[in-house]
């Protein structure tokens, strides 16, 4: 790749970055206000309610586009990495989330599963995927 080659696609990358930060920083916040917004800031009104989910899926539908656009300008091997973590992340997240749902719902664990468990579930298999495919393919 030419010098002028890889400054553009260092450029779109770092936009493309830069944009699924803000489309990602955005949905947490989202997030956050759906979740803690019934309690502490409008008393529990359903249409306020309603309101801030479907507001915080149309951001997660951006930020969903948002890392379909970043996967695009990546090069093939951080395409493979990406798309290999995801795969791998789907996997653990989809059978350990029902394994560890199992457990609780025949009461071989004494607490129950929330959702929250099976996000962090998926965000630390596709992190921990993620520096294990960067690792092994430099």
């Amino acid at each position: 790749m030419e010098k002028t080659e890889l400054g553009n696609w260092e450029t779109r990358t770092n936009k493309t970055v830069a944009k699924l930060a803000l489309w990602t920083g955005g949905w947490v916040l989202t997030m956050a206000l759906a979740t803690f917004g019934p309690k502490f800031l409008w008393d529990n009104n359903e249409t306020l309610t309603l309101a801030a989910i479907l507001f915080n899926l149309l951001i997660g539908i951006g930020m969903i586009l948002a890392n379909i656009r970043h996967l695009k300008v990546m090069d093939e091997m951080m395409q493979k990495i990406q798309l290999e973590a995801m795969g791998i992340s789907l996997g653990i997240g989809i059978v350990g989330g029902l394994s560890f749902s199992l457990l609780d719902f025949t009461n071989l664990i004494p607490f129950d599963v929330e959702i929250g468990h099976v996000v962090i579930l998926f965000a630390l298999s596709y992190l921990t995927a993620t520096f294990v495919g960067v690792k092994r393919h430099r």
